[in-house]
């Protein structure tokens, strides 16, 4: 997910997914202080699902158990400062 400043042009990552998942649904509370986004189908490519014989052959996001499952999930993004996000 790269964010763009279009004030001065500035583009930058931002966020990075895992291995072949898309990133959906970004939001944000009113006070901009807290993001949510969504990780949809990590580790499947549009030719090839997830292997139920080996369920971890591309990814075991989000647990990153031996032998896990790769699951979708929501993730919350915060500052460490816990001050408005993209500032």
């Amino acid at each position: 997910m790269l964010a763009c400043d279009p004030r001065t042009g500035e583009t930058r990552r931002f966020l990075s997914g895992p291995v072949n998942c898309e990133i959906t649904g970004a939001a944000w509370t009113p006070d901009g202080r807290t993001m949510f986004v969504n990780i949809q189908h990590p580790g499947e490519t549009p030719s090839e699902r997830t292997d139920a014989a080996a369920p971890s052959r591309f990814s075991n996001w989000p647990d990153f158990r031996q032998g896990g499952r790769p699951r979708s999930a929501t993730v919350v993004v915060r500052k460490l400062d816990g001050g408005v996000i993209g500032t």
